[in-house]
Parts: C-alpha cells; sequence; structure tokens
C-alpha cells in the first residue's frame, strides 16, 4: 500500500509541477515577484499532495523565519527542501549548480526570481561571484538560501560542509538563520517508497554575524547536526 500511494503521490507530482511550469510560462515576461508568488503556490500544493502518502508537514521556530534580507543555511536530504523553502520563506533564492539552468523551465524560473548559479570548478573566481550576486540580493531584502554540505546527504550523517557558506558569512555580514530537517527519512533521496510520517522543518536561532570563520562553522554544524538529529526521533 505504501509503494502504491508513493506512485500515485510522484505521478501528481509530476503533472502538478509540469502543468502549472507551462501553463504559467507567461508570468517570465513579468516582474520577478509574480514568479516567487509562483513558487509559493507551487510549494503549497507539493505539501498537500504529500498528504497522498501519507505525509505532513510541520514547520517550528516559526518567530525565526526571517523577513528580510538573510542568509538561510539548510540541511538537505531530499528533494523537498528545495519547495520548502520557497513555500515558507517571503522572497527566498537560491546557490545552485551552474548547470541546473539548463532544465527547461526550471532554470528559466530560477533565472527570474535571481537564483545565484555557481560554476563549482571555478573555485575562488566562482566564490567571487556568488558573493557579488548575493549582495544585490541582499539589497531587495531577499533571504539567500544555501545548502552548506552541497547536496543531498543521508538522515543521521554530517556531511562536508564547504567554504562558501563561510564566504558568504564573512562578505556579507548578516545573521545566518540555521534550518534542520528530518524530511530524508520520509522522501528518500534515492528510491520511488515514500515513508508516512511528518517531515519536520525547524528553523533555529540565527547565529550573529562577526565571528570568526572556524567558529562560524562549528556553530553552524553543530546547530544544524544537533537539531536534525533530534528530529529523526521524533
Amino acid at each position: 500500500m505504501t509503494t502504491l500511494r508513493s506512485l500515485v503521490f510522484l505521478l501528481a507530482f509530476s503533472i502538478w509541477s509540469a502543468g502549472l511550469a507551462i501553463l504559467c510560462t507567461p508570468i517570465l515576461l513579468g516582474p520577478s515577484n509574480w514568479t516567487l508568488a509562483l513558487f509559493h503556490f507551487w510549494g503549497r500544493g507539493i505539501v498537500v499532495l504529500l498528504r497522498i502518502a501519507g505525509i505532513r508537514v510541520e514547520i517550528r521556530g516559526r518567530e525565526h523565519i526571517p523577513q528580510g534580507a538573510a542568509l538561510v543555511a539548510a540541511k538537505h536530504l531530499c528533494m523537498f527542501d528545495v519547495f520548502a523553502q520557497f513555500t515558507w520563506l517571503p522572497g527566498s533564492v537560491f546557490v545552485m549548480k551552474k548547470e541546473l539552468n539548463l532544465i527547461p523551465w526550471f532554470g528559466w524560473y530560477a533565472a527570474k526570481v535571481g537564483t545565484i548559479d555557481i560554476d563549482r570548478g571555478g573555485h575562488s573566481s566562482a566564490l567571487k561571484a556568488m558573493v557579488r550576486r548575493a549582495k544585490a540580493l541582499f539589497a531587495r531584502g531577499r533571504q539567500v538560501v544555501i545548502f552548506p554540505e552541497g547536496h543531498r546527504g543521508v538522515p543521521g550523517q554530517a556531511g562536508d560542509y564547504k567554504p562558501g557558506v563561510a564566504a558568504l558569512y564573512r562578505e556579507l555580514e548578516v545573521p545566518v538563520y540555521p534550518v534542520a530537517t528530518n524530511s530524508g527519512v520520509h522522501w528518500s533521496a534515492k528510491g520511488i517508497s515514500l515513508k508516512p510520517g511528518t517531515i519536520v522543518y525547524e528553523y533555529l536561532e540565527p547565529i550573529p554575524p562577526g565571528l570568526k570563520r572556524a567558529e562560524f562553522m562549528r556553530l553552524l554544524q553543530e546547530r544544524i547536526e544537533t537539531a536534525s538529529n533530534a528530529l529523526l526521533k521524533t
């Protein structure tokens, strides 16, 4: 039954996502806030569809959800982690690998909202470009979302936290809002079977600007991993 419900959800998710992307293509001709509104609508639709697979979504730490310019560092365990940030943050924009821009519709919408695409082989020049783009977005009050580990991980395991988040923290001089989750328990990064239960996203107390790099990275990883591991027990 779980596998059947998962397949029905994945079919509904595909139809919802592809249909909405194609039908709303004219929105790309308008201002970027139209596309942001579309992302909010899309994400909330996915939350509703997840009930087909017996999954509910809970948000904790709402008092820590930033409303203006902020750097958000989120745990990344499954595909839904991206949609979730679009759903609850008022003006989110992601740091993502450049290759994703080549995906039809997805790349077009991502470019419209100002997504920061990075060339992972660009090293220092890529970091400088990322910081430059982020500063421009901060001037518009946007929330820049980055997955510090750089890719989807495994529940209960800490990945290698990349230097990009430290570079943004140092150069932007703004608080960093960590986000913990147990999403990978219910929507695996691999396979097609979804596990019924509750996906939790917990927005944690922000880390203030001004810390030294080593202390910041230690604190960020400690907060995200401790909170995420605690959610695995719920």
